[in-house]
């Protein structure tokens, strides 16, 4: 999330969607644990931005009790490679659905042009292409 923040314009938007997708691990352990969620999260943050960073990040929700904990007395490990794998799928899994609502809405397009009798009138700049093409920027 402090990331997005050095970026402006639309740009900082790809940074704050993994920072939310990645806070949903935090905030399932602390509601299957029963405690207050809110609080927790604000707990969890504070000591991830306390002055001693270095040792802040260590810091995470026991799953058994819902209290922030260090995760290294717990030994409780998660791997960069875990992480960035997890980022690297669910940003794959976006984009493949991208390009099936894509291709649907195409269909769609084509289908109300054949009901109405005549060819498919293309806007100007509407082409065969899809998700990826010069539309998008």
């Amino acid at each position: 999330m402090d990331k997005s923040k050095d970026i402006t314009g639309l740009g900082q938007q790809p940074y704050r969607a993994v920072a939310l997708g990645l806070e949903a691990i935090p905030r399932t352990l602390a509601q299957n644990c029963g405690c207050d969620v809110v609080r927790r999260l604000t707990e969890l943050r504070a000591k991830h931005n306390q002055e001693d960073r270095e040792n802040g990040r260590f810091f995470g929700i026991d799953g058994e009790t819902g209290n922030i904990v260090d995760m290294r007395t717990k030994s409780i490990w998660d791997p960069l490679v875990v992480k960035s794998q997890v980022v690297k799928t669910a940003l794959e899994s976006s984009c493949m659905l991208l390009r099936i609502d894509d291709i649907v809405s195409g269909i769609q397009k084509r289908k109300k042009a054949e009901s109405g009798g005549g060819p498919m009138q293309q806007a100007e700049g509407e082409g065969e292409e899809g998700f990826g093409d010069q539309r998008d920027g």
